[in-house]
């Protein structure tokens, strides 16, 4: 698969550059090319690997300014092409980052201190489909389009659907600990990972699980790694499990008067058992946006046995009684439009600040939580509109997803800063967790030691165990450089 390309191009060409690295020296340069690894330094793809998807990111380039330069760009093929990578690097104290689709939108692939953009996308083969067991070995850099129609030719899914399927590699899903849009059924991320193999700082290669679907013999290494964004270590190869593919559907929309009402009706869902793959409420502002409803919509769809598809829209339907029925028709709206972000950088562009917080709470707080961030974005004298969705649900809790977007006068930063100053704020004070689906990277950074408690110092003292020279990906997860 041809990799993606970025949301927006470059008006111009620039010097600027808004994190300026540092360069390795000829002596370093001569230890990365006797490597054998593919090494581009060309400008070009120098400045095409120095972003990801990140929206302050999208704004500097509309600008014209390179968000960073990584010296060089390595392509390697195979994990010993990594593993010889990352020994120069340690031995010399080189920056990498590792980036795969550079999806992500907190600025995780962004290589803010120079040294190597470590490019896994030539590592895309599926290496093995167990049939019987139902799992599948695929290596790091694997588009997950590319995976999909591998499995959907055997009659198998992953069941792995962020909004950035098309833009995104197997090891971006597990690096920034992803979610796809039909958790509820599949599982995310973490739940399906069986096996990983990691190639750590030094150059060292282990590989973690693939012994069965669980094991006792102490922590599970695989969750050490699914998560880490690129700082513990390099994924270039896991095991997942996968599913048969369905051939049954159901689908049903409904709306409430309030977000609270509607809230409850998923948890009373979700605490009852049942699982529907997409669970998604919308507040009046994204509702009457996405659906012309003037209520907080709700979309709601199941696939797999018949039996369990029934089952649980039969619970649906009983627990949404106190909602209205809407037109299915409202489901295909979303279906058709769920990955559409192709307004971003045209906003960006014209000066308008525009993103996404998703945070992960329990039920007793998700209200007031709701309530309480979109007063605390609102407040700010530029924001235009703060809105939110409850896209992924528990027995316990589940996964709100805020919007914002203003226009200020003045520094487009300042502003953005702000905002999430303002938000996390609220969500840490009520006992949230900082990120559901997205990630750290660079933009949440600063929130981590408040966000883990006294835990951010046991990962610190994992960082200086796996990587004592600070090389992977420095400044992301708050840890090992300063983030930006």
């Amino acid at each position: 698969m041809t990799q993606p390309t970025m949301p927006n191009e470059y008006p111009e060409l620039s010097d600027r550059v808004v994190f300026d690295g540092a360069s390795p020296s000829e002596i370093v340069l001569s230890e990365l090319r006797a490597t054998a690894v593919d090494l581009d330094f060309s400008s070009d793809a120098r400045r095409d690997h120095g972003r990801d998807w990140w929206p302050l990111t999208i704004g500097w380039v509309s600008k014209g300014s390179a968000p960073a330069l990584p010296a060089v760009v390595a392509r390697p093929k195979t994990t010993q092409d990594v593993s010889r990578l990352l020994a120069v690097a340690h031995e010399y104290s080189l920056p990498v980052t590792p980036q795969g689709g550079r999806s992500g939108v907190v600025g995780g692939a962004v290589p803010a201190t120079g040294g190597v953009a470590l490019d896994l996308t030539a590592m895309d083969a599926i290496i093995s489909i167990d049939e019987v067991s139902l799992t599948v070995t695929v290596e790091a850099g694997c588009f997950g389009p590319d995976l999909e129609n591998a499995l959907n030719a055997k009659g198998f899914t992953v069941g792995h659907f962020p909004q950035s399927f098309a833009l995104a590699t197997v090891g971006g899903w597990l690096a920034c600990r992803g979610a796809g849009q039909y958790s509820n059924r599949y599982g995310k991320i973490e739940d399906m990972v069986r096996g990983l193999t990691v190639v750590l700082a030094d150059g060292s290669v282990i590989t973690t699980g693939s012994r069965g679907p669980r094991s006792a013999s102490g922590p599970d290494l695989n969750q050490l790694f699914v998560g880490s964004e690129g700082t513990l270590g390099v994924i270039t190869q896991a095991t997942l499990v996968i599913h048969h593919k369905p051939d049954y559907e159901a689908r049903a929309a409904y709306s409430f008067a309030s977000c609270e009402e509607g809230l409850e009706a998923c948890r009373r869902i979700m605490q009852r058992g049942a699982r529907p793959a997409v669970l998604r409420l919308y507040d009046e502002v994204e509702s009457e946006r996405s659906f012309t409803i003037t209520r907080c919509a709700l979309i709601v769809i199941d696939e797999g046995d018949p039996g369990l598809v029934d089952a649980t829209m039969k619970i649906v339907e009983q627990e949404c009684a106190v909602g209205q029925r809407e037109d299915d028709a409202h489901v295909a709206t979303w279906f058709e439009h769920r990955n559409n972000v192709s307004a971003l950088a045209p906003l960006w562009s014209r000066d308008y600040v525009v993103d996404t917080i998703e945070i992960a709470a329990p039920w007793a707080a998700l209200s007031s939580i709701h309530r309480r961030v979109v007063e605390a974005l609102t407040t700010l004298p530029e924001t235009m509109v703060a809105s939110m969705h409850q896209s992924h649900a528990y027995q316990d809790g589940a996964c709100l997803y805020f919007t914002f977007v203003a226009k200020p006068e003045g520094d487009l930063t300042a502003y953005y800063r702000a905002a999430w100053d303002a938000a996390t704020a609220v969500v840490l004070a009520a006992g949230g967790a900082l990120s559901h689906h997205h990630g750290v990277g660079r933009n949440r950074a600063r929130f981590v030691r408040e966000a883990l408690g006294s835990g951010f110092d046991v990962l610190v003292d994992i960082k200086d165990t796996l990587d004592p020279h600070h090389i992977m990906n420095p400044g992301v997860l708050g840890i090992g450089g300063t983030s930006w």
